[in-house]
């Protein structure tokens, strides 16, 4: 079963959730920041999560320096911006077998911590 994190290692809030899940050697790690995402994986992300809104970070600097809050974003554009920049993928990611959860928020990190304890049943 794959188990993947996408985060930034110079990110305080990837390294405490990371920290808080306990995930250890069962996760694949990829720093973002030093290996780019492919298009691969990209689209594998997409097929899981229904779009690539849902990856696109709105809270990026780069989303206010570059105004696209005033540009009307399609589907291909989320995806290219998060080709382009890895500050758009919200973060962390994780993929578990066939789910996926985006992003930090508390729901989100109870959501992965749920699903790894029901894994390890």
């Amino acid at each position: 079963m794959t188990k993947k994190v996408y985060y930034l290692s110079t990110c305080d809030t990837c390294k405490r959730i990371i920290k808080e899940l306990g995930i250890g050697e069962d996760f694949e790690y990829q720093d973002i920041k030093k290996e780019k995402i492919t298009e691969a994986q990209i689209e594998e992300m997409k097929v899981l999560s229904g779009s690539y809104e849902s990856l696109f970070s709105k809270v990026a600097r780069k989303y206010k320096e570059l105004n696209l809050k005033e540009k009307s974003l399609r589907e291909d554009d989320y995806k290219q911006y998060i080709l382009d920049e890895y500050t758009f993928l919200k973060r962390p990611v994780f993929i578990i077998g066939d789910h996926i959860f985006v992003g930090n928020s508390k729901k989100n990190v109870e959501a992965v911590k749920a699903h790894i304890s029901g894994d390890q049943k």
